[in-house]
């Protein structure tokens, strides 16, 4: 005031003419220094005040009002240096106030070199009496820094620049002083502080930790299953102890009921002679032990009656001692053992499982030995356990291809029989596959012609799927689970929620015990990378996770492949037992032995083509075909034969003309089926063809010829359209006629949950790789893109993008494309695949929650940003859960390797159209222009003041806005849910190639 004689008021700028210099920014096209022509100055009035530093008054007379936004007034009196705290821009004859965060002091004329210190412009030549000024301009960091307040020092006002204390910094255009971490770190006039060295014990730390992870990542499982195997050791010895103690009970019971028998006949006796003597009378004699004698009858009915109702037990018996498995033994006087309702702790539970499973035992050797005495305990007993029995039969079952029309299974005529075990057998390409995928239900992208009855009714298979167990070819287990595991999750996921818990452990260790998997129980399965139990141990794996949902139909697709016989034997036997509970059991059998072949009851017999040449029991198949002049050879095995002559290897050995092309048309014959006309027409050809020594030839590709390669694709596209829509027609059949309520979404959830928490923590190897790779990111893109005042830190943000993008997408991809072979059998049998999914998806929010922490701690404190780490960290959790999304939609949509390529370019393309293309359609698409400018928007809300100009001026050619930053987390959140929601939508709608 005291400079201007008291006129400050009539010199500071009005709004409308600090509005027309910064919106010279925008006019100046690059030019430096340049305000428009004015009304104060322009080619025709250019006084002092337009100079750079100098500025006039308007005069008393003029009534100046600041906030006056339109009007511009005339200053053109007075005029002289610009006051310290204020700047005058050059073509302006007012003065505006410097910014807080500015240091502008009246600047001193360099006699060197004639520019006014500490500004860069000179006064204009020619006029001595015009000195320097103040500051003559404001504008963005890059175009000039000479009035921020310099890095090293505060400045509390524009006027005042103080040194930046022992253990505090002060950042470019500071106002205050900044306490540092670490004190020490910080020496006077310090313009950032050094914490690198926390970068340094965070990377230590992380590396011990990542250390204690890989090497014992498998101790927390491992000692719980420790447990568990404690208390089921002791259950069972428990169990066998008991077994030992009633038997040595019955034993002393039935010495002393022996031993009271004769004492009572021999007092019986000297009571009897004593009351002879008394009486005399013949008749009283007569009637003595006629009580006795009824009382005896009394007790034969009773038994008669008990031994009429185990009539068939004891022929099935004779025929196969093996079907005694699964009789309870009770002793007669002894208390009933708690039941599986009411065993709610875990060694109660396996009291009770090992119980029974060792009654059964006991009951099995009693059956081998099993006397009149012994039919007659049994009876006593409870019934044997048995399930819904499913009765299926076919006619004329014939499958062809929507597209193509070739037919896979032609005129297949038969029944499959509950409690009996039935064997498919023929060559390469006879449909066996093809047709118990029909018979379960499960034949996509073909035309079903024919009837399939299901207990005499039309009744849809699929309605069954929930009691229909199917057992693949490919043994589709998880390695990262142990045996028991794998059992005891698709045990609680599809047996019936009304089951008890205890219920539920017997029949698993029912399985594991029939299947000889005692030994391996706690091993891990195995993957490709990590060995685990053997390839036949895998096998009964695979076959043991249908047996446990106990299924009233049971389908295997060469169980006994890679079987030593050993094991193939166990398998039967396992098969057997579960015949005897009602089970209808089909198995495609690759050249089985011949102690296998006769365990079999039924044989179905194909031949190439899908067409039925014998269906019937095994032990009436050699003399059907002795009917046809075909005679087994002595030490052949019998179904080995009759394959080699369906495959052309072996010629009948019969003097009748029977060509092996026939047998399908006479089993037809023989059963009174009715044959197509085009079959019997083939039929003569080829007796015609065998009879004039031709060859064999096609009988399906008559008409191939003529189709055109347009055709041939055609009919191929819709083969595999038509299989796509069949198998999610199977998968979302909500129709149940089985009977059986298994758990909800929310149940299967908490199992899902429980699976994936395992398998994560026993994979936490990887995971720690991932985290390392993670932390070594952060450390590099911290290092090597430091943050620029001039742009806000955006090249280091934009590395940091990529780089996370790149490997959280990478990452994610392991959550559902090793699993896709595990889903699709899973989705088949019933379960949920929303709550697969969500569990999935559960899991890996650690991840989304630790991998920002892991980045950040290398990246910030080496990168060393103005915005807070929380800010960052937000931003990043958004971007991590985004990225996690689009990595599903990768790993469910597309193949292993397409994927891994997908997951790296992305995110490198989309950066490069949101940094180029701004503030455009695309560029708004683009999840990384979100992350971007989210980032760069948290760190730019920490530059104020005199950083408002380049502030501004940087967001506006980025296209970004400083309000939006919420609006950038919500995107990428939003862009998150809609990723899953098209992953899901591919995991349902997509299966197998």
């Amino acid at each position: 005031m005291r400079s201007t004689d008291g006129d400050l008021p009539q010199r500071v700028c009005t709004a409308a003419e600090m509005k027309f210099y910064f919106g010279s920014f925008l006019d100046s096209n690059g030019r430096r220094n340049y305000v428009r022509p004015n009304k104060n100055c322009n080619l025709t009035s250019w006084i002092d005040g337009c100079e750079a530093g100098w500025a006039c008054s308007a005069g008393n007379e003029q009534k100046i009002d600041l906030q006056d936004a339109v009007h511009f007034p005339s200053r053109t009196l007075d005029c002289q240096g610009c006051c310290a705290g204020f700047f005058c821009p050059h073509g302006l004859t007012c003065m505006i106030p410097c910014p807080l965060g500015a240091y502008c002091p009246e600047s001193t004329l360099n006699k060197s070199t004639g520019i006014c210190d500490p500004y860069n412009y000179q006064p204009p030549p020619g006029k001595p009496n015009h000195t320097c000024g103040g500051a003559d301009r404001w504008a963005d960091v890059v175009s000039t820094d000479d009035v921020f307040c310099p890095a090293g020092f505060y400045c509390p006002s524009t006027i005042k620049k103080l040194s930046c204390s022992s253990g505090f910094y002060c950042r470019k255009g500071s106002t205050s002083q900044t306490k540092c971490f670490n004190k020490g770190s910080c020496k006077p006039n310090s313009a950032n502080q050094d914490i690198t060295i926390f970068g340094a014990l965070l990377v230590g730390a992380l590396s011990l930790v990542l250390l204690i992870i890989y090497n014992f990542s498998g101790q927390l499982l491992s000692n719980r299953e420790k447990r568990q195997a404690k208390s089921r050791e002791a259950a069972a010895r428990h169990a066998r102890e008991t077994v030992v103690a009633r038997e040595r009970w019955k034993s002393a019971k039935d010495v002393a009921k022996k031993h009271a028998v004769g004492l009572q006949s021999s007092l019986s006796r000297t009571f009897s002679r004593k009351k002879t003597l008394r009486t005399h009378e013949p008749s009283s004699n007569s009637k003595a032990p006629v009580e006795p004698e009824q009382s005896s009858s009394k007790d034969s009915d009773d038994g008669n009656k008990k031994t009429n109702n185990l009539t068939d037990m004891m022929r099935s018996l004779e025929e196969n001692p093996e079907k005694g498995e699964g009789f309870n033994v009770e002793v007669a006087g002894e208390k009933k053992k708690t039941k599986g309702r009411h065993a709610h702790t875990q060694s109660q539970i396996f009291k009770y499982a090992y119980g029974q499973i060792e009654k059964e035992k006991a009951m099995e050797q009693q059956n081998k030995n099993l006397t009149f005495s012994g039919v007659i305990s049994m009876a006593t007993e409870e019934d044997i356990k048995t399930r819904p029995r499913i009765e299926i039969a076919f006619k004329d079952l014939t499958l062809t291809l929507k597209g193509s029309k070739k037919k896979l299974l032609r005129s297949v005529t038969g029944k499959l029989m509950p409690g009996r075990v039935a064997a498919v057998m023929g060559p390469s390409g006879a449909g066996k596959t093809t047709f118990l995928s029909a018979i379960a239900g499960k034949a996509t992208g073909c035309d079903t012609t024919g009837m399939i009855l299901i207990n005499g009714k039309m009744e849809p298979i699929r309605a069954y799927k929930k009691i229909i167990g199917f057992v693949p070819q490919d043994d589709i287990v998880h390695g990262n689970l142990t045996v028991q595991e794998n059992l005891w999750f698709n045990a609680r996921c599809r047996l019936s929620t009304d089951m008890s818990k205890a219920d539920k452990v017997l029949v698993v260790e029912r399985v594991i015990e029939s299947l000889g998997l005692q030994a391996v129980r706690d091993s891990l399965v195995g993957t490709v990378e990590q060995r685990g139990i053997s390839g036949g141990q895998r096998k009964r794996v695979n076959v043991g996770l249908e047996m446990v949902m106990e299924p009233s139909v049971l389908i295997l697709d060469e169980p006994t492949s890679g079987l030593d016989s050993a094991s193939s034997l166990l398998l039967l036997r396992a098969l057997r037992r579960e015949a005897l509970e009602g089970v209808n059991i089909s198995m495609v059998v690759h050249q089985p032995s011949y102690t296998l072949y006769k365990m079999f009851d039924d044989l179905i017999l194909l031949a190439k083509g899908g067409l039925t040449v014998y269906h019937g029991p095994v032990k009436k198949v050699e003399e059907y075909f002795a009917g046809l002049g075909i005679v087994v050879p002595e030490r052949v095995n019998p179904p080995d034969y009759y394959i080699d002559i369906l495959e052309g290897i072996v010629k009948p050995n019969t003097s009748a003309a029977v060509n092996a092309k026939d047998l399908p048309l006479r089993w037809m014959l023989h059963n009174g089926y009715e044959v197509p006309r085009d079959m019997l027409q083939t039929a003569s050809d080829a007796e015609s063809s065998f009879r004039g020594g031709g060859g064999d030839h096609d009988t399906h590709g008559g008409d191939s010829g003529g189709q055109s390669i347009a055709g041939e694709v055609w009919g191929n596209v819709r083969d595999i359209v038509g299989q796509k829509k069949d198998e999610y027609d199977y998968n979302k059949s909500s129709e149940n006629l089985s009977n059986r309520r298994t758990p909800g979404i929310l149940r299967q959830y908490k199992y899902y949950l429980g699976r994936c928490g395992k398998q994560r923590l026993r994979e936490a190897r990887i995971q720690g790789v991932d985290y390392l790779i993670l932390g070594l990111a952060g450390i590099c893109l911290g290092t090597l893109a430091k943050v620029s005042d001039e742009s806000f830190g955006a090249l280091g943000y934009t590395y940091t993008v990529i780089a996370v993008s790149l490997l959280c997408k990478i990452g994610a991809l392991r959550s559902f494309s090793l699993e896709k072979i595990h889903y699709w059998r899973e989705r088949a049998s019933g379960m949920s695949s929303l709550a697969y999914f969500l569990s999935k998806d559960t899991i890996d929010h650690f991840n989304t929650i630790i991998k920002p922490i892991v980045y950040l701690s290398m990246f910030y404190f080496f990168n060393n940003p103005r915005s807070s780490i929380w800010e960052n960290y937000v931003i990043l959790v958004a971007l991590v859960y985004c990225v996690t999304g689009i990595g599903y939609t990768f790993a469910i949509f597309f193949q292993p390797s397409s994927a891994q390529l997908w997951s790296a370019l992305l995110p490198v393309v989309l950066t490069l159209i949101a940094t180029q293309q701004k503030d455009t359609f695309f560029a708004n698409l683009c999840y990384t222009k979100w992350a971007l400018e989210g980032f760069v928007i948290a760190n730019a809300q920490r530059y104020s003041g005199v950083w408002l100009i380049t502030r501004c001026g940087s967001l506006m050619k980025n296209g970004y806005d400083i309000n939006d930053r919420i609006l950038c987390i919500v995107v990428l959140a939003v862009n998150g849910v809609l990723f899953r929601c098209v992953a899901f939508f591919c995991m349902v709608i997509f299966q197998k190639h």
